[in-house]
């Protein structure tokens, strides 16, 4: 696999990036800027860069956080599009053959300029017909055949036993083989930070957290017809307002696309159809650790992915229409209909538990249509590069795969709709932030310079590349003889506090920055994330001189991101106060015996107290805030204890598969079994799901 590299950029890299301070005294301080992106997804902070490293004098606002919406939910793949191949020979479509054919080039390129962030994963597509087999065979041979010399690793098939072996958790029962292709994987947030953190090295002027108010006009003086040649920008966070003047505005929003071509002409007609894309994640152990599923045909005639990422198991995703909102939130019916269709393709020996989901998002393709079109599924991933009247140059549709070439389709229509003087693109082969001096070998540096663990320093390596160092270099000592630096924001997750410094440098502005796109911590887990919370706002309000109130306020916001757009509300909804009881009597009987070990006074109720009494009967100290945390999880009714109908809630949705890795239904467990042996109860928040 090679990528034949663009010219080289005679432009220039700062060492650092300016801060956000120094990027907004830019934007409001220079008289005209040749190019203004608005949006700061992956298509957006492309635009910037390829327009910047043309030599021309670029901005980029974005009205929330880089990768805030579509870039940062997405099913974590660098893939061409199998599906899209076999369109396009079953109906002899052109332009989806071309489309796959500039993805595969695309994902190459992408494994090339940022290694640390990405990498080749291969892919099982499991048979259970024996016609499918050459079927699949020859669809996946074609892929690779159009991959040609940029194909990661040839394809291969594989018997029912050796099928198996590489995936023990797959469904058995009338497997015939199967075939294994690969793509790419990457993590997609730091994707889109690394290209907009490159793009601010060149020089590009870019600000999250600004917004645009409206779109300046001018009458041409020639045409007599008004022109587009900057943006009414506000700093939401400060409520400051700014004009930023540039010869060309480029529209690069995503799903907002219509808004601010609306803003543009009020008159005009959408071209965005929106569709939502909602996927979960499940503990590691549902899947091998470097081997994806594929499911070509779901029940719905969908495709489902099944693949390991971040050490845990992802699961999607959805195609439905949607509205367009910035906080799309996840359907308990879109997450049931994945784990239905995950259940089918495992075996009946992994039970597959909703209580396993332990984060779930949506996410809003903005698929390019006629505004008659109904059907989202029949709709090409490919992008639309178009130029209004006024000059508004619009960039819609596409994949995360394809972003460079977007952003390069855009770059060359507005050079040449507004007589723009550039060079020719310079992205391809060009190394993205954290790339240059990367090696697969970096992380044993970190452990050996640094003393932190292999763990935490195999993630800062593939999180940050060559600038891993930077973080090590400002990570805490422990105190401890090993791990010498780097104290965990949560003990199962190899995150540590240093990140969260370092993460502000990286204009992150909030706590959900940190927990959803500097770290990915809510998209992994998040109970974890919500953990994390106080501790990652105690460094941020001291890096950010935030005040009490400040503070307060950011752990509210980001306890509502968590609650509606990650899916801890469906958490919420397994085990209510109305939660039916559906235990058989023999099991209640058992429930309320293990109860009453608890309530010794028979009052029908437990409080701390009550447990406390038990543990230290048994020789076993754990800290009030603990058993606080622990007794909270169950306390329906938020009265500070727990009733035995609370307990009995609880047990009948373990049974149901509704709640998993309940703590005080563990320690409750093993109490009772300590009662007679004496053994230590753990008491680490478990990794249990929503």
């Amino acid at each position: 696999m090679y990528v034949q590299a663009a010219e080289p950029v005679n432009i220039p890299m700062k060492n650092h990036f300016p801060t956000r301070e120094d990027q907004l005294l830019a934007l409001q301080n220079t008289s005209e800027f040749d190019v203004l992106v608005i949006g700061g997804g992956a298509t957006g902070c492309g635009c910037a860069l390829d327009a910047v490293t043309r030599g021309l004098k670029t901005a980029l606002v974005e009205r929330d956080d880089f990768s805030s919406g579509t870039s940062s939910r997405s099913t974590k793949l660098i893939h061409g599009g199998v599906r899209y191949l076999q369109k396009a020979i079953m109906r002899l479509d052109f332009e989806q053959y071309r489309m796959v054919k500039e993805a595969l080039h695309e994902r190459a390129n992408l494994l090339e300029i940022a290694p640390h962030l990405s990498g080749p994963l291969p892919i099982m597509l499991p048979v259970y017909k024996w016609w499918q087999l050459p079927y699949y065979w020859v669809g996946i041979k074609l892929y690779d055949l159009v991959a040609g010399s940029q194909c990661l690793k040839s394809s291969y098939v594989l018997s029912k036993s050796r099928a198996l072996e590489l995936f023990p958790m797959l469904q058995k029962d009338r497997l015939v083989g199967a075939i294994v292709y690969y793509d790419g994987q990457h993590n997609d947030a730091r994707m889109n930070l690394a290209i907009a953190l490159t793009a601010a090295r060149y020089g590009a002027a870019t600000a999250n957290y600004t917004e645009v108010v409206h779109l300046l006009k001018k009458t041409d003086p020639k045409s007599g017809k008004e022109r587009v040649c900057g943006a009414r920008c506000r700093d939401v966070l400060t409520g400051q307002e700014f004009d930023v003047k540039a010869k060309c505005v480029i529209n690069a929003t995503g799903p907002f696309t219509d808004s601010v071509r609306k803003m543009d002409d009020q008159e005009v007609s959408n071209i965005c159809q929106p569709s939502a894309g909602v996927h979960i994640v499940m503990p590691g152990y549902y899947s091998p650790d470097n081997m994806g599923l594929l499911d070509p045909a779901t029940s719905d005639g969908r495709v489902i992915f099944f693949l390991p990422w971040e050490k845990m198991t992802i699961a999607g995703t959805t195609d439905t229409p949607t509205e367009v909102t910035p906080h799309p939130i996840p359907t308990e019916e879109d997450i049931n209909f994945i784990l239905t269709e995950v259940r089918n393709y495992l075996s009946c020996d992994v039970e597959v538990r909703r209580g396993d989901v332990l984060a779930a998002w949506s996410g809003i393709r903005p698929l390019v249509t006629d505004p008659s079109s109904k059907d989202t599924q029949s709709i090409s991933r490919n992008h639309v590069v178009a130029v209004s009247d006024s000059g508004l140059v619009t960039i819609a549709g596409g994949k995360w795969t394809t972003y460079r070439s977007m952003a390069q389709d855009t770059i060359d229509a507005a050079i040449q709709a507004h007589n723009l003087k550039a060079g020719p693109c310079k992205t391809v082969g060009l190394l993205l932030q954290g790339a240059k001096d990367w090696s697969p070998t970096l992380y044993i540096r970190l452990v050996q310079d640094y003393g932190l663990e292999s763990e935490v320093a195999q993630h800062l390596a593939s999180t940050y590349g060559d600038k891993a160092f930077e973080v090590a270099k400002i990570a805490q000592v422990t105190g401890k003889r090993w791990p010498i630096v780097g104290k965990r924001l949560v003990s199962e997750f190899p995150y540590i506090e240093a990140e969260i410094t370092y993460g502000v440098k990286e204009y992150a502005c909030t706590a959900v920055d940190m927990i959803s796109r500097r770290t990915r911590l809510a998209f992994l887990n998040v109970q974890a994330a919500d953990e994390a919370l106080p501790r990652i706002i105690a460094i941020m309000g001291k890096e950010l001189h935030w005040s009490e109130q400040k503070k307060k306020e950011e752990l509210e916001s980001a306890k509502k991101f968590l609650y509606y757009e990650m899916g801890y509300k469906a958490k919420s909804e397994q085990l209510t106060d109305s939660s039916e009881i559906t235990l058989i009597p023999s099991d209640i009987d058992r429930y309320e015996k293990r109860f009453h070990m608890f309530d010794k006074e028979k009052k029908g109720f437990i409080t701390i107290l009550d447990v406390q009494s038990v543990l230290e009967s048994i020789s076993i100290q754990i800290d009030e805030n603990t058993l606080h945390e622990i007794l909270n999880e169950v306390d329906l009714n938020k009265n500070g204890q727990v009733e035995l109908n609370e307990f009995l809630q609880l047990m009948s949705a373990i049974q149901k598969g509704y709640v998993s890795g309940s703590r005080l239904a563990v320690l409750m467990k093993t109490a009772e079994e300590n009662l007679r042996e004496r053994v230590v109860i753990p008491v680490d928040r478990s990794g249990g799901g929503l």
